[in-house]
């Protein structure tokens, strides 16, 4: 009797399926298409009909992850990082640079993440809510630059009074003009000359106030 007590109640238990369950190989074909479809249209031309078609998936599998492009945009960005990686200390400000220079490298040198970056500052002004969704993760770059510039400040390298936000713009636009912007090419040596050029300019960039 036992036994049959418990073999019923084993019937009972049902496992979610089909709908109910967000599978994983569905969300990376979603990913996969969207950034390949970003990269060869532009956000403007991105139609998310499009990209479940392509991924092989109905639209509803699609908006139960992400309601609408911007969503999705700002979510999957997200995940794959559009910021400075995080630097281990190596010593000396110029050595940071490098490592940080060399991480930025590694991403800028993809065609379609060039792509891509490209097309998505000229789209921010375009598409405020797009500006909006991105706008935390360029903070979060820029807290990775004030880890790399308290260690050099611990070190005796630069003024605690550096210009954080010109700091922030100097480690990253020089590389992604030349990689992105007008397509150079940056190789070891250039890399090093680089980041002891930055390492000159962030020593220059001291806020001096008025006495």
């Amino acid at each position: 009797m036992e036994r049959n007590r418990s073999d019923e109640s084993r019937k009972t238990v049902r496992v979610p399926s089909g709908a109910a369950i967000m599978r994983g190989d569905v969300t990376e074909a979603l990913t996969r298409v969207f950034f390949d479809e970003w990269a060869r249209t532009g956000y403007a031309g991105l139609s998310l009909e499009r990209v479940a078609r392509t991924a092989g998936v109905g639209k509803a599998a699609l908006y139960r992850r992400w309601p609408d492009k911007v969503s999705m945009a700002s979510d999957l960005l997200s995940r794959v990082g559009l910021t400075i990686t995080d630097v281990e200390e190596r010593g000396s400000l110029e050595a940071d640079l490098e490592a940080a220079l060399f991480a930025l490298r590694r991403v800028l040198r993809h065609p379609k993440v060039r792509r891509i970056l490209t097309d998505l500052h000229g789209e921010i002004e375009r598409t405020p809510a797009l500006g909006a969704a991105i706008r935390p993760f360029q903070r979060a770059r820029r807290e990775r630059v004030d880890g790399l510039i308290d260690r050099a400040i611990e070190r005796r390298e630069v003024s605690p009074s550096v210009d954080r936000q010109m700091v922030a713009d100097i480690i990253a636009a020089p590389l992604y003009w030349r990689l992105a912007v007008v397509g150079g090419r940056s190789d070891r040596a250039y890399i090093e000359r680089l980041a002891r050029v930055t390492g000159a300019a962030i020593r220059a960039s001291e806020v001096r106030h008025a006495s």
